[in-house]
């Protein structure tokens, strides 16, 4: 098996270093990369100055044999990137034909008038392989200069995602030969990555040594990962597969897939096979759960609507909480979030109904109920579900961890298929 190069990303911009834009580009690339079996061993954000880009250049020259640069190439005086390249591996820019008449086809395709700065997106180093820009005006550049691969892309993430995917991975697994590489995805929810990795440890320990498992862990769920490499036998994945049944018997009751999807795609599926509504009554979410359902494809299918009840009236007007309930438990109470849960699935005629209310912070919380509390419903018409929480994990993750939270709570309580 051919020695895999290492790999550097490196990008460019001032935007990046002053926190203006968050780079995604580079956890993109990692992801990519890894299902070809190429692993990144650094990752560097640089100014959009001349010298430092040089600098940065030189010196992952020096760690990786890969190093794949991003932003810069846009038709404005600071983006410098295709200039620095034509000097540092001594050449001039020139014009790319076939990229100067992919610009003008869009300019003309938007009727927009073409001025010499966008002509000028056509001009790229004499020595490079020109990347196609499929979507975009900026082509991409790739170098083979002794012995390192140096590949510069737009900065513009679904410009980038589509040149990585169309071309450069392709290109980078011919060129280094890379061995085949197979991964198998499950993710969990309602259980913790510790309590996880001690449910399974005897089943890790015994896994073959071409397959490696990572814990990947987000807000309220954990997704696992095998990686399988090309050991010379056949069917990998059918091998990789194999290995699931010992998994389930351990941790079935928190897997909620076994591939790349969100949860709230997952408890949509479980929705439309029962033929099922919903809607949800919501506090101190705030339509964030809502926001959830309603981001699958299809969720018109079961997603009926939302009621945001932010105050006591609206949970009593809108969602028929009694004032008594209110009085004697609060607003954050799992005796007000059934009735939340409860009202609305009678208002507005669906299956299902999920209530929220809590106290998100950084304000609000007593010692009784300190910030972070949550309370959460279930209600359907065989039965009603409560929990209380407390996630004292700053006002935006409280949010997103009672949503997760309780879209768990909907998959563990739904009936079961007819």
């Amino acid at each position: 098996m051919p020695l895999l190069p290492d790999v550097e990303i490196m990008t460019i911009g001032d935007e990046l270093l002053y926190g203006q834009v968050i780079d995604t580009n580079s956890a993109f690339m990692g992801q990519e990369l890894a299902k070809i079996g190429l692993r990144v061993r650094q990752i560097s954000s640089v100014s959009d100055r001349a010298s430092e880009i040089i600098t940065a250049l030189d010196l992952a020259r020096q760690r990786a044999q890969v190093v794949l640069i991003t932003g810069g190439l846009g038709p404005t005086k600071d983006d410098l990137t295709k200039h620095v390249l034509a000097g540092y591996f001594k050449t001039e820019l020139v014009m790319h034909e076939p990229t100067l008449r992919h610009v003008e086809g869009i300019f003309a395709r938007f009727n927009r008038p073409m001025l010499d700065v966008n002509r000028q997106q056509a001009l790229v180093p004499a020595n490079c392989e020109v990347v196609f820009n499929a979507v975009g005006t900026a082509p991409g550049m790739w170098f083979d200069d002794q012995g390192t691969v140096f590949v510069s892309m737009p900065g513009v993430p679904f410009e980038m995602k589509r040149m990585m995917t169309d071309i450069v991975l392709p290109k980078l697994q011919a060129h280094f030969q890379t061995p085949a590489i197979e991964h198998v995805v499950v993710q969990t929810a309602g259980i913790g990555e510790s309590f996880l990795a001690e449910l399974i440890e005897d089943w890790e320990s015994a896994l073959p040594a071409n397959v490696k498992l990572a814990y990947l862990p987000s807000l309220g769920n954990v997704r696992l990962r095998l990686t399988g490499t090309d050991d010379g036998h056949p069917d990998l994945r059918g091998r990789m597969e194999a290995l699931l049944p010992a998994l389930r018997a351990r941790i079935g009751e928190y897997i909620f897939a076994e591939e790349d999807i969100p949860l709230e795609a997952a408890v949509g599926r479980l929705l439309a096979a029962r033929n099922l509504t919903i809607g949800t009554a919501e506090s101190c979410t705030g339509g964030f759960l809502a926001h959830k359902l309603t981001s699958v494809p299809g969720s018109s299918q079961y997603f009926m609507g939302s009621v945001v009840a932010y105050s006591n009236d609206i949970k009593i007007k809108q969602l028929g909480v009694n004032p008594e309930t209110l009085a004697a438990h609060g607003a954050v109470s799992e005796a007000t979030v059934r009735e939340m849960a409860e009202g609305l699935r009678h208002n507005l005629g669906v299956d299902v109904a999920l209530a929220t209310s809590g106290i998100a912070g950084p304000d609000g919380g007593t010692p009784d109920k300190p910030v972070g509390t949550i309370c959460i419903a279930y209600a359907d018409q065989h039965q009603t579900v409560s929990r209380q929480f407390t996630f004292n994990r700053g006002r935006q993750i409280n949010v997103e961890y009672t949503t997760t939270t309780i879209l768990n709570l909907l998959r563990v309580s739904l009936p079961p298929l007819a």
